[in-house]
């Protein structure tokens, strides 16, 4: 059985998280700050979980915008691999551009603030230099729903491939008989998955008796 391309699989594609950082998040009118924050940490985790490349970028993180969600610290921790910029086009700062080139992988995976400038920029840029890029809508927030969905139609338009944070997560496990991932999912789920989280902890719950 042969496999389609255009699913995403561990070892395909990379992770791009940008400016997931207080300040973008204050003015945020397209979503509620709390599941934005949930949402984005279902990622961190998924890619830590499935072993895929993530590059974490950020904005005048030490002068304006402040630090990065504890939500993605909590996966990525390590604050000195977080890639600063001034440009608010991550494909424009030369640092961060090397780092997703250098990984190797045309198939992209991005998310962060805002949807209309932080990620419509390399979204555009990426498809235009012939990579293959989804955006997770539901881990992407701007100042108000027409501007975060605007911004959603103009990538989709360009070629750009719409996901949520649960469907990347379930997409890369795939096969619940994959045991190696499994506990990691189900627990990730179990915590952050919400209605779905809780359903996995009552079937748990109920199949002991």
């Amino acid at each position: 059985m042969t496999i389609s391309d255009r699913l995403l699989t561990p070892t395909n594609h990379q992770l791009v998280l940008i400016d997931f950082e207080g300040l973008m998040a204050f003015s945020v009118g397209s979503m509620d700050v709390g599941a934005l924050r949930t949402n984005s940490a279902v990622i961190a985790g998924a890619s830590k979980i499935f072993k895929v490349p993530t590059t974490v970028t950020t904005v005048a993180e030490k002068t304006i915008s402040g630090p990065v969600f504890p939500d993605i610290m909590e996966f990525y921790p390590e604050t000195a691999n977080y890639l600063d910029r001034t440009n608010m086009n991550t494909w424009e700062d030369k640092a961060a551009y090397k780092a997703i080139t250098s990984i190797g992988r045309k198939k992209i995976v991005m998310a962060g603030m805002w949807t209309s400038v932080c990620i419509v920029g390399p979204v555009l840029c990426a498809i235009a230099e012939g990579y293959e890029v989804y955006v997770v809508a539901d881990a992407c927030a701007d100042v108000s729903v027409e501007a975060h969905e605007n911004a959603m139609q103009r990538m989709i338009q360009a070629g750009a491939q719409p996901i949520t944070s649960v469907q990347y997560l379930l997409e890369l496990q795939r096969d619940w008989a994959s045991m190696e991932t499994y506990d990691a999912v189900v627990g990730l789920m179990q915590r952050l998955g919400g209605a779905y989280g809780i359903g996995i902890q009552y079937a748990y719950a109920m199949l002991k008796h």
